[in-house]
């Protein structure tokens, strides 16, 4: 099985469901457990449902809180609000519509493209459903807090611009359009998982998926008002820092949660993705302290956040060692981006959404090919050092790359055409919490248009 753990192995161990001692009703309602046919047949195992439930919710908190504090620190003040009320109602968005078609999209049917609509609005999803060894339900939760993490991260690229009933309209159609396909294409069953693509936790489909996304959606709402001639620091790095706290925890809930299993291979994701996100982090610390001489804290969370989504596509695959050598290629590389490529080519990525996911994503899918063992990964096929895999991953970030870019151009460009992207200049200027919700941090209407 490539692209993905299998976490249906033979062999794997078989819960005891009346291990407990103690009374009639405690081996009565053991009795009962397993008198469930689908318990029987599957084999639920109440240790790795505790597990994954654990990690949908880290997965759930990357975006609320985790993003939405990490983006809304990093703007000015007069758009804090709106930040985190972006993250906040697309997680509600997306959830909906998850739950609706975005699900069956991605994981029903064995189309190469795309999903059948077998399981329109979870219809067919019953009590007792499994996924492996544990319930389907769950892994509905699971995969939804990839789907809701990947349309927030979004935001961050037209930041302090876009009209909030834009964003809502892009994002959902986003969601279904672009990212439940992409997810079908190598999670699901799709085209790029029988090419053997490699993806453990997201790299290609969340990361990849989102900066490129990012990249032509700012391009096509265009700079804001005053880029590069004023003051546009992040108005409150702590909050950016609590925010990457949240998402680093969050992210074992992805990285080691993709094992869908609580076993060695769980805990060896772990591992990779603390190391790889440690060495992003003092890369670009190292780097900018060079540089600048002046290390500074939002570079440091940053190169944290360049090694954890390099690190995503690679967890699975790769020795502790790779994952430190792919998060020092991917913090430099991503700082360099955010720093020279952004200013470069002139484009206003607001929070540097492609410059670290696209980027990191870009690397991460590429040397997971290179740093990929075959004891470790598993994979159908996989060897060490394996030329072919590098090109095998290229194919896959070529092919959600222009996907991404394609259908995100689709869905702007009417919206851009009817009801326009960006608020009006006299709206940006006042700033979107005011202009966009009626209201401000500390209610000071007073200090609207204060940056």
């Amino acid at each position: 099985m490539t692209g993905r753990r299998c976490f249906e192995r033979p062999g794997r161990r078989a819960v005891s469901l009346a291990r407990t001692a103690g009374g009639a009703a405690a081996l009565g309602c053991a009795v009962a457990l397993v008198a469930s046919p689908a318990v029987a047949a599957e084999g639920l195992d109440t240790g790795n449902t505790a597990w994954m439930l654990t990690a949908a919710v880290l997965g759930l908190v990357m975006t609320v809180p985790g993003i939405a504090l990490f983006y809304s620190g990093m703007v000015r003040r007069k758009n804090m609000l709106s930040m985190a009320g972006q993250c906040f109602a697309i997680c509600c968005l997306v959830s909906v519509l998850w739950v609706l078609l975005g699900y069956s999209l991605a994981f029903s049917g064995d189309g190469e493209i795309v999903g059948d609509l077998g399981m329109l609005f979870l219809a067919d999803l019953d009590l007792g459903d499994l996924r492996g060894s544990f319930p389907k339900s769950l892994y509905v939760v699971f995969q939804l807090g990839f789907a809701v993490v990947a349309a927030a991260l979004i935001t961050g690229s037209v930041a302090d611009r876009m009209k909030f009933s834009v964003v809502l309209l892009f994002i959902g159609a986003w969601s279904l359009l672009v990212y439940a396909p992409v997810a079908h294409w190598i999670w699901g069953g799709g085209f790029l998982k029988e090419e053997g693509v490699l993806d453990y936790a997201g790299g290609t489909i969340v990361h990849i998926n989102a900066g490129v996304a990012g990249l032509v959606a700012c391009l096509l709402v265009g700079r804001r008002t005053g880029y590069g001639t004023e003051n546009m620091a992040p108005h409150n790095p702590l909050f950016s820092v609590t925010g990457v706290s949240l998402l680093w925890i969050g992210w074992f809930g992805f990285s080691a949660g993709s094992s869908l299993s609580a076993d060695e291979n769980a805990a060896y994701a772990m591992l990779v993705t603390q190391t790889a996100a440690a060495a992003g982090a003092l890369t670009w610390m190292g780097y900018e302290w060079w540089m600048v001489r002046k290390p500074s804290v939002v570079g440091l969370v940053s190169g944290a956040v360049a090694g954890l989504v390099a690190s995503t596509p690679a967890a699975g695959y790769v020795s502790p060692a790779g994952g430190i050598a792919i998060g020092m290629i991917a913090g430099f590389s991503c700082c360099a981006a955010c720093a020279w490529l952004k200013y470069r080519l002139g484009y206003d990525d607001a929070l540097d959404v492609f410059g670290i996911h696209g980027i990191g994503g870009l690397l991460g899918a590429a040397l997971t090919g290179v740093f990929a063992l075959e004891q470790i990964g598993g994979a159908a096929g996989l060897v060490d050092g394996n030329p072919r895999q590098v090109w095998v991953q290229f194919e896959g970030v070529l092919a959600v790359a222009a996907w991404s870019a394609i259908g995100t151009v689709a869905i702007l460009l009417p919206l851009k055409w009817t009801v326009g992207l960006r608020v009006e200049p006299g709206q940006e200027a006042e700033g979107l919490d005011y202009s966009q919700h009626g209201e401000m941090i500390g209610g000071d209407e007073a200090a609207v248009g204060q940056t």
